[in-house]
């Protein structure tokens, strides 16, 4: 079982741009959720981004068709609108008997005119804490596949870098 694995659902390349950089930080190439997931991993740290506010349905696909091999997810991505699929993807998550860590990373998104060049360096910078902050929570916890533990909490926190 791996401990980290970085998937990410993208229409305009920022998401992948951040996966990239969680990637980075774990010492994981990124997948596109395209290609599933090929072995169990302990920790997902799922990309991606709501169009036209909603969860696009290949994510939600994704997360019920791999929900055996998940342990935990954390979400992150980037809106033009600024808004989160969090939300959406704990729903799924649950439902589907993953865990869904306590915090999601959400930054302004480039969309046409609106936000232009976002994801920018800031936003990754924040981006490589927040997963560095994360990987030292879970660390410090112990990793566990199955169980209540403290990583979850009812209210996802969010994390905002709007630059």
């Amino acid at each position: 079982m791996k401990k980290y694995a970085v998937a990410y659902y993208t229409r305009s390349g920022n998401t992948k741009k951040m996966a990239e950089t969680v990637g980075r930080v774990l010492g994981v190439a990124p997948t596109d959720i395209s290609e599933g997931l090929f072995e169990d991993v302990q920790t997902l740290f799922l990309g991606c981004s709501p169009y036209a506010f909603k969860l696009e349905p290949e994510v939600e696909k994704f997360i019920i068709e791999n929900a055996e091999k998940i342990g935990r997810i954390v979400c992150f991505g980037s809106c033009a609108s600024g808004h989160s699929v969090a939300k959406k993807v704990r729903k799924v998550a649950r439902e589907n008997g993953i865990r869904f860590y306590k915090q999601s990373f959400k930054c302004f998104g480039s969309f046409g005119i609106m936000h232009k060049n976002h994801p920018d360096v800031m936003d990754l910078a924040a981006l490589k804490d927040f997963t560095e902050s994360v990987v030292r929570d879970l660390n410090s916890h112990g990793m566990k596949k199955s169980g209540k533990d403290s990583l979850t909490g009812k209210l996802n926190k969010k994390i905002r870098t709007f630059g």
